[in-house]
């Protein structure tokens, strides 16, 4: 799958493990290097299938996430807008190639 970011920042944690490290601790930097290689691995977001993939609701709908530690989330959009939809309005995840990064964050706070 085709990644990229949503800016400079989230590019730079997560491309640069002592940036991950210092931000999120060890265990939610070491599960963000696991999850980019499962997203580069992928050929689309539907084949996603370790930390917890699942579609964001409400004020995050249009996004997704995979766990990393505890509460911490890797979250992501599909680059191409607008995405490819379902019959019933929802993005059909397994039609998206090309995702976007958002951020990591712990959005239950």
């Amino acid at each position: 799958m085709k990644v990229s970011y949503e800016d400079e920042d989230v590019e730079t944690l997560c491309k640069h493990t002592k940036v991950a490290v210092k931000k999120l601790g060890m265990e939610s930097a070491k599960k963000l290097q696991r999850r980019l290689a499962e997203l580069h691995a992928a050929s689309v977001v539907s084949e996603l299938a370790i930390g917890r993939p699942h579609p964001l609701e409400y004020d995050r709908a249009g996004q997704f996430a995979v766990d990393l530690h505890k509460g911490t989330r890797l979250i992501f959009k599909p680059t191409l807008q607008p995405p490819p939809l379902k019959t019933d309005g929802s993005i059909d995840w397994s039609q998206v190639a090309e995702i976007t990064i958002i951020e990591t964050e712990d959005y239950h706070d």
